[in-house]
């Protein structure tokens, strides 16, 4: 997978697909919300968004991915139904940084909740 298929599996969701490209000193910082140190507590997080992910019907939209060498930047918006009725929407704006060995190093993710 190239950096930007990575970032946006990841962005969209896809989380196992991406887990083998994640550095094991890896941090993802979701403002606002919480901050996950080390390959591990960054899988768990995967597992319990995944869970909810599970528990509504998704519908993502990727509207730009913007590569840079080692960076990838993805904003889209995300919207949750359950029972046909929106539970959440969600604009969003992923920064990914790559090590050297295709790996994601850090992950800074913004995510805005519409009232």
């Amino acid at each position: 997978m190239t950096k930007k298929e990575i970032a946006k599996a990841f962005s969209n969701g896809e989380f196992e697909r991406t887990f083998k490209f994640i550095a094991d000193n890896a941090e993802w910082i979701v403002i606002e919300e919480g901050k996950f140190v080390g390959k591990q507590a960054i899988l768990e997080n995967c597992e319990q968004v995944g869970n909810y992910f599970k528990s509504v019907t998704t519908n993502f939209k990727t509207l730009n991915i913007i590569g840079d060498g080692n960076k990838v930047v993805i904003n889209g918006t995300a919207e949750f139904l359950r029972d046909n009725k929106r539970v959440a929407f969600v604009s969003a704006c992923d920064v990914y940084e790559f090590n050297d060995n295709n790996q994601i190093q850090n992950i800074t993710s913004y995510c805005i909740q519409s009232k």
